[in-house]
């Protein structure tokens, strides 16, 4: 019998490109899907689907364990607005209930280590996902034909401790800097709208750079670069994004490369060390 991963699947392309790349290697797939959240259009290219409320935290491990999944990948976005407010969209259960109430905080990384824990102690474990699937991993270097310009190259070097120094406080992932100057932080509401916010501010040829925390769990929470990214870079005629090479997830790298060249944005990634400073030290 082939091995069967698990997939708990939220908002966007990843989880569909996290089922297609298992399924070529001969696995099957067995997704939990959220409400108003996960893509319908994931049931063609997974072998079972469930669909559940968000919340619903031991309906999630009872259809993981049915399926025969010892192991399982979180990907896909989902908002932590749902927590403040959204009472229809999230419905937890007992399970649910008792992990919250464990957090000494709500901090990104202490709500999905807390899920992911849960569901490891049924026997289900969480991989390293740049090891299970290194190929979905942007690469050190230009990611597009577009090049980053000296001045360019000289915000990704400002901005990278920045975007560190957030991410190591559970913060964000992303910072958007111009003229070395930071003009927004990305928070709750996402890269994107953190992008388009900058652009209002501070006008075209914003730089943005996108980061793995420095404490980043491998197992979930991965920054993720998507063709929306794309299009919100082009909208606020960005000029730049910088990405931590072998730690960010490039949705679709040949048509994000393309849309990015076609809006003449520079789409580089970035080695974990850091970019090298225009002047010859560190960052």
């Amino acid at each position: 019998m082939p091995e069967t991963l698990g997939l708990i699947a939220g908002r966007g392309l990843y989880p569909r490109q996290v089922a297609e790349c298992a399924r070529a290697r001969g696995w099957r797939v067995a997704a939990v899907a959220f409400h108003s959240e996960t893509d319908p259009a994931l049931a063609e290219v997974v072998d079972d689907l469930t669909w559940v409320h968000l919340g619903e935290l031991q309906k999630m491990i009872d259809a993981l364990g049915s399926a025969g999944a010892e192991r399982a990948v979180m990907a896909g976005k989902v908002l932590k607005t749902h927590l403040y407010g959204e009472i229809e969209s999230f419905r937890p259960d007992p399970c649910a209930l008792r992990v919250l109430a464990s957090l000494r905080d709500r901090r990104d990384d202490s709500i999905l280590g807390a899920v992911v824990d849960e569901i490891a102690s049924q026997g289900i474990a969480f991989p390293d996902q740049t090891e299970l699937m290194p190929e979905l991993f942007g690469k050190e270097g230009p990611a597009s034909r577009v090049l980053p310009s000296k001045a360019q190259w000289a915000d990704i070097w400002f901005a990278w401790p920045v975007a560190k120094a957030i991410g190591g406080m559970d913060i964000g992932q992303s910072v958007v800097v111009k003229d070395l100057a930071v003009i927004a932080v990305e928070a709750l509401e996402g890269t994107d709208a953190a992008i388009a916010r900058a652009a209002e501010l501070a006008g075209p040829g914003c730089c943005v750079v996108k980061v793995a925390k420095p404490s980043q769990d491998p197992r979930f929470d991965l920054p993720t670069i998507g063709l929306e990214t794309v299009k919100t870079l082009s909208e606020a005629r960005a000029g730049v994004m910088a990405f931590e090479a072998t730690r960010t997830v490039l949705l679709g790298a040949g048509e994000l490369a393309g849309a990015a060249d076609a809006a003449g944005i520079a789409l580089v990634g970035i080695g974990p060390g850091g970019p090298a400073d225009p002047a010859g030290s560190a960052p």
